[in-house]
């Protein structure tokens, strides 16, 4: 399966912060906002990723992440031009894409659970294996009139499909990852834009729930999801991530940590890589958990 990050937008409800650069450059406390969505893949055990951005911040992210060779991974780019709907991506991405499927993670977006990477490749096999075709993960949440709700039946599977509806059938929003099959390509050229002139995420989805290809994996009390793509947001992000790494003592979406737990690189491998970043604390905590699996 391949990673698709989509990372573009201009970032208005973040002015001024978004003046200069994108909101997925924006820190979440101690990271780089584009590195949650990159780790999610990465836990997902997905390595071939294409980050979707404007012109003038995609050299941003190559500076940042580079090839992706540094943490096991290839990394490329794609440029969309002006906003035009989260199901684009899949037609900006068709060539990279090809006849594989695919993971589409919003860049402004934050997971955070205890079994949220085994979660994850159960989905990725799910997919691979043609168990199903389309899997969404909802969370249930206070105010569904914002986000794209699923309506499950007993079985918890799909009924419908609303985009922040003013009456919502149900609690369960969609969160921004997505997995799908090698159709959705296809399905993607073939929406129109909706009225505000975007290919929507919602109509993509109503395409595999149409042809009964589309699954749902609900989310419990145990999982945190957060959209950091608001000043508020970020920053009740930032206290997130702040808090579970003060008590617990590791970081989240360590992306050099996961390359090696995952052995996507070796320890060897990462100590040279970081050998000649400046002195902090994110150096100390690699340094450390390099030393840890070699150790074991």
């Amino acid at each position: 399966m391949k990673g698709i990050i989509l990372a573009g937008g201009a970032g208005t409800r973040m002015y001024p912060m978004t003046s200069a650069v994108c909101k997925q450059l924006l820190p979440v406390y101690d990271k780089p906002m584009i590195y949650y969505p990159l780790s999610a893949l990465m836990h997902a055990g997905i390595r071939d990723i294409l980050i979707i951005s404007t012109p003038s911040d995609t050299p941003l992210f190559t500076k940042v992440l580079g090839d992706g060779s540094s943490i096991g991974c290839r990394i490329s780019y794609e440029i969309q031009k002006k906003p035009g709907g989260l199901a684009e991506a899949f037609i900006i991405g068709a060539s990279f894409t090809g006849n594989s499927p695919v993971c589409l993670v919003l860049g402004d977006n934050i997971f955070y659970g205890d079994n949220f990477p085994s979660t994850l490749r159960a989905i990725v096999k799910k997919i691979t294996s043609g168990a199903t075709r389309a899997m969404l993960l909802t969370y249930p949440v206070r105010d569904p009139e914002r986000y794209g709700i699923a309506e499950l039946d007993k079985e918890g599977r799909i009924v419908s499909l609303e985009e922040k509806p003013a009456t919502p059938r149900s609690n369960h929003a969609v969160v921004g990852i997505y997995f799908y099959n090698s159709d959705v390509v296809r399905y993607a050229k073939k929406l129109k834009p909706s009225p505000r002139g975007e290919i929507e995420i919602t109509d993509l989805n109503k395409c595999y729930l149409a042809d009964g290809g589309l699954s749902a994996e609900m989310l419990g009390r145990g999982f945190a999801w957060l959209d950091a793509g608001t000043p508020a947001s970020l920053v009740d992000a930032a206290l997130f991530i702040k808090a579970i790494e003060e008590r617990q003592g590791f970081k989240i979406a360590c992306i050099e940590e996961i390359a090696m737990r995952m052995q996507f690189v070796s320890p060897e491998h990462m100590r040279s890589v970081i050998k000649n970043s400046p002195p902090s604390d994110y150096r100390s905590y690699i340094n450390s958990i390099i030393n840890e699996i070699i150790k074991n």
